[in-house]
């Protein structure tokens, strides 16, 4: 994602948001006014935002003071002009506890806000940092625009105030939110990375005039539809200043592409990378450590497998564990004159593409644009999106933002930096919800009766599904290879290797499974169902989504002359690939799909060598049952990594 969110507390403020945030994530000298910081570090003073300024008597764009952010997120949600309005109060006669009483904003609390950090794609900010004047200023104005539009956006959707017992009055703030933006210009690798933080108050006042908090829980739920959105508007708003068009790219093996803009090569991107490979380094230490630990009885404390859910985990551990001190911050034309030299000389990019990196991403987007329509099929998009959100997300149920935020996603994709009619997404989710979708809410409290928090899973009949049992768990043996797949039985160590030294046993990501089943089951729907958009001209752009995997595994029809022969040994079940090439073979962007005659060879193995292995699995453990005596894994730790599932009461969204 491209949006993080990081609670913030009163304490906090002054330890770390007035020392370092504020001033470029430099440290700030102590005693040095904060206007004086920020000139010293290179960065502009933060700047107000939000709909709810005008009842603080702040405008948008103002200047943000060091004593209205101290008031309104460190003194535990006071008014920016408190010591103002107390002052006057005592000036009136007024005794100091009613005095002080009248700066606050409503009760005090210790959570005061919420740190949005919005950065755009590695090859927009590659743009800014490489290019010109007028492309730099472009490439902000652009940037606070997308700001601008999820601010809105979660003004008008998202935030609610919370009030009652328990919570049971919700209130949309009227007068909307206020906000604190302070930018940044480089990563603590020194590596350029354009990026925004948005202080968020969650002090909103409520219908009846009273000052109350925000719901931060919905601030986490919704930050991936957030990051979706903001991503779709900045690369519009970008390819529509410069004249550029995106394309998707493969960041992370079989996982989801991403949108970047086309013709910036990608050996700039690894130019940016650094943290990337440190991270990557310090992750497999950390899985095999994770496969390998054992308490003090020589029981395995976790899964002798890493799930998706622990690789994430990890993961979050490694960038804690490689993250640099940080650096002193240096003026941005300084640093963009060092980022251009470093580019040269250690990117392998050669140096008049470098200089003329715009010109090179214009020819790219003529082509693109020239080959590739922009036609936003609603029907066709309800089925793409339905199908990715039903599989990535764990038993196949979800809410509505996540298909907002997958409507989001394809919207990017299909329309490569285009911009798009405004709620365009919601008509997508309106659809997918009304065609493809069933509702299983069971409220128990009057939350899930909400629009928001309903309950959905795919129409689609899984009854003719096998259903899939779960091995038992054995024990580790230090003097074997933990398994590639969680079932097989642990190969035998090489003498020689010693502990790491072999492959990391990983569950297989959804998006491995996901890049067939989306345009089957567009093409099955298509055909069967869509009569009304058979004859219209239309992209078909499905990057790589999925069904069940067992969904793609078709047998081959039987002969009835040789019904009774027994089936060649070592014969593996075909893919039926016919819905996908007649995809390939119409109006379809191959590019968008990725799907090359190799790749389609390459899945097709891939996925009859993981039919056989569930067949012999099946065999396996159906004649096991409980005869193998295990060793038992500890139930706290397998709860801890077993899957969950969406619920109205969970704080982050779940599969993306």
């Amino acid at each position: 994602m491209t949006v993080d969110i990081r609670i913030i507390r009163a304490g906090q403020m002054y330890r770390y948001y007035l020392r370092q945030t504020v001033v470029g994530d430099g440290r700030r000298p102590a005693r040095t006014p904060l206007r004086e910081a920020q000139e010293q570090a290179g960065v502009p003073a933060g700047r107000w935002m939000g709909r709810g300024l005008a009842v603080l008597g702040l405008t948008p764009g103002e200047e943000v003071t060091e004593a209205q952010l101290r008031n309104l997120f460190g003194e535990r949600g006071r008014h920016p002009y408190a010591d103002r309005i107390e002052v006057d109060r005592l000036a009136r006669g007024e005794s100091p506890k009613k005095a002080f009483k009248a700066g606050a904003l409503g009760r005090r609390v210790t959570v005061t806000g919420v740190d949005f950090v919005f950065r755009p794609q590695p090859t927009i900010y590659l743009l800014w940092a490489l290019g010109d004047e007028e492309t730099r200023h472009a490439i902000e104005a652009a940037h606070e625009r997308a700001i601008e539009r999820v601010l809105a956006w979660i003004e008008d959707e998202v935030a609610v105030i919370r009030y009652g017992k328990d919570g049971i009055h919700r209130d949309r703030p009227p007068g909307g939110l206020v906000a604190a933006r302070f930018r940044h210009y480089e990563a603590r690798s020194g590596r350029p990375l354009l990026h925004d933080h948005l202080l968020l108050s969650v002090k909103g006042q409520r219908l009846d005039g009273k000052w109350g908090s925000i719901h931060t829980t919905a601030l986490h739920e919704n930050t991936v539809a957030a990051s979706a959105l903001y991503n779709e508007i900045v690369a519009a708003e970008v390819c529509e200043a410069l004249g550029l068009a995106t394309e998707p790219r493969t960041v992370t093996p079989r996982r989801r592409p991403v949108m970047e803009i086309a013709g910036v090569p990608h050996e700039l991107t690894r130019w940016t990378a650094r943290r990337s490979d440190q991270i990557a380094a310090c992750l497999e230490g950390l899985e095999h450590e994770y496969v390998t630990a054992v308490d003090d009885d020589g029981e395995p404390k976790f899964l002798p497998v890493v799930s998706e859910r622990a690789r994430a985990k990890l993961n979050q551990i490694a960038a804690r564990k490689t993250r640099p001190p940080k650096q002193k911050t240096q003026p941005l034309a300084q640093l963009r004159a060092w980022w251009k030299t470093s580019a040269i000389l250690t990117s392998g990019v050669a140096v008049d593409i470098i200089n003329s990196l715009l010109e090179h991403a214009r020819a790219a987007a003529a082509a693109i644009r020239a080959r590739v329509s922009s036609v936003v099929d609603i029907a066709l998009a309800a089925v793409d999106v339905t199908a990715t959100v039903f599989v990535m997300n764990d038993g196949g149920r979800f809410h509505r933002r996540h298909l907002l935020a997958e409507a989001r996603r394809h919207l990017a994709l299909v329309l490569r930096g285009r911009r798009r009619d405004p709620g365009l997404d919601d008509q997508i989710v309106a659809a997918a919800i009304a065609t493809h979708c069933l509702d299983i809410s069971e409220p128990k409290t009057s939350r899930g009766l909400e629009p928001g928090y309903r309950l959905y899973t795919a129409r689609w009949a899984l009854s003719d599904l096998p259903a899939r049992r779960r091995p038992p768990t054995p024990a580790p043996d230090p003097d074997r290879h933990p398994p590639a797949d969680p079932d097989a039985p642990a190969a035998p160590r090489h003498p020689d290797q010693k502990a790491g030294e072999w492959e990391i046993p990983r569950l297989p990501l959804n998006h491995d499974r996901a890049v067939l089943a989306g345009a089957v089951v567009q093409e099955e729907l298509r055909t069967t169902t869509a009569t009304a958009v058979r004859d219209r001209a239309y992209d078909v752009v499905a990057h790589q989504q999925a069904a069940m995997p067992e969904q793609l595994f078709a047998p081959p029809a039987a002969d009835p002359e040789h019904d009774d022969q027994e089936p060649e040994p070592g014969r593996r079940e075909a893919i039926d690939l016919t819905a996908l090439r007649a995809l390939r073979e119409s109006r379809t962007d191959v590019e968008a799909l990725d799907l090359t005659a190799e790749r389609l060879r390459h899945l097709q193995d891939a996925f009859a060598k993981t039919a056989d292995a569930s067949r012999v699995r099946a065999d396996r453990y159906a004649e096991q049952d409980d005869a193998d005596e295990v060793h038992p894994v500890r139930q706290g730790d397998q709860q801890a990594h077993r899957p969950q599932e969406p619920g109205p009461h969970r704080g982050r969204e779940v599969g993306h």
